[in-house]
């Protein structure tokens, strides 16, 4: 049941990161599509969690191979935060877009982080049964 509220709640919040990113670029005085390139990085960021994730025992220990996940999911959540910024100040796009964009990147990148939080622990007991 916990579960099923949890997944639910990851939906709306996933949900509505997207409809910010949809209101950046659709709106009357934006009008351009390209923040939409954002999914890019949200598609991305959790590849290399998941990667040390599948190559590691125990993820509370460090090792490089988590270190270099931690670099390149990093080094991806501020390249989806800095592309709204450059295409502001580029004027490709105009600053309320860029907010918008920016404040979808908060809310799916919280969503992310708070879907391994929630579904990655490996502590189910199994003397439930």
């Amino acid at each position: 049941m916990a579960n099923t509220a949890a997944l639910v709640g990851l939906a709306f919040a996933a949900a509505l990161g997207i409809t910010l990113l949809v209101l950046g670029c659709a709106l009357p005085p934006y009008r351009t599509w390209w923040p939409m390139f954002s999914l890019i990085f949200y598609l991305l960021s959790p590849v290399p969690l998941l990667i040390a994730r599948r190559y590691t025992d125990v993820l509370e220990s460090s090792n490089a191979l988590l270190e270099t996940c931690y670099f390149l999911t990093t080094g991806i959540v501020i390249s989806a935060f800095g592309l709204p910024i450059v295409l502001a100040k580029n004027h490709v796009i105009k600053a309320g877009a860029a907010a918008l964009v920016s404040s979808g990147n908060v809310v799916i990148f919280l969503t992310i982080l708070a879907y391994f939080k929630v579904f990655t622990t490996d502590d189910f007991d199994y003397s439930g049964w």
